[in-house]
């Protein structure tokens, strides 16, 4: 993969896609909208199905391998994308230099709405991804022409508020036992609503992530969970990979 950044993009049907230095090929949709994966819960959701063919002239695929870059911190913000499958960290870099990691992005996920001229964070993938891509001048087309849309768009953007709410409240007084086991319920949840297992959750991304998106060290956020498992509310043969097993013990532990 290159390692310089191009300065213009490919053009389909006249719309210019930038291509990140560590971002890899962007391709044209092909097929039928009505096929994605994430249709009923993306915020394209709203758009009728009969008219699924202008989704299909407008958008563009992306898929990244771990660990690349779909937007970088600071660049101008010119395109929106949904998350079709796998998984995104939203990173940021402190002025002290540490890493900051806002959150974790699943399918469905919208990504680049935001009032800002620029990204206020970097978006990289966690695990292999698929994403839908649009231009801003597209979206606000469909905006406009779909009320439905432009609500779903806003209730995102609420949630997101919420969650940053929640995160602050969780950094400001949670332990660190109570910051993971609302973590993985949290997660857990998440994942179960997209068909995952009950009372499950799969974690690919490291421990260092999840440390730097709770506010603790790795070494911290290792012994919790050793902690966890020993106490027998979970367990696991594998990092990424974790069984809840006392799942109303561990929302007393966190609170909830």
């Amino acid at each position: 993969m290159s390692s310089a950044r191009p300065t213009g993009g490919a053009t389909s049907r006249g719309i210019a896609f930038s291509r990140p230095a560590d971002c890899a090929q962007r391709q044209r949709v092909h097929g039928s909208c009505a096929g994605c994966e994430v249709r009923d819960i993306a915020a394209c959701s709203a758009i009728p199905s009969r008219e699924l063919h202008e989704l299909e002239q407008l958008g563009g695929k992306i898929r990244l391998s771990p660990g690349t870059t779909l937007v970088r911190e600071g660049d101008a913000r010119t395109e929106v994308h949904t998350l079709v499958s796998g998984m995104a960290r939203q990173v940021r870099l402190l002025p002290d230099g540490r890493r900051h990691v806002a959150g974790f992005l699943l399918p469905g996920d919208f990504i680049g709405f935001s009032a800002a001229s620029h990204h206020r964070h970097s978006v990289e993938a966690v695990t292999e991804s698929v994403l839908c891509s649009f231009s801003l001048p597209s979206v606000r087309r469909l905006r406009e022409r779909y009320p439905d849309f432009d609500a779903n768009l806003f209730e995102q953007a609420c949630g997101e508020l919420d969650k940053a709410g929640s995160y602050l409240t969780a950094l400001a007084r949670m332990t660190p036992v109570e910051r993971l086991s609302a973590f993985l319920l949290h997660l857990s949840g998440r994942q179960h609503a997209l068909g995952g297992r009950e009372n499950h959750v799969d974690l690919p991304m490291t421990r260092a992530d999840i440390g730097d998106h709770l506010g603790l060290t790795i070494e911290t956020v290792s012994r919790t969970f050793s902690r966890l498992k020993q106490e027998g509310v979970l367990y696991f043969e594998h990092p990424h990979h974790i069984e809840l097993r006392d799942p109303p013990r561990l929302r007393e532990l966190a609170g909830l």
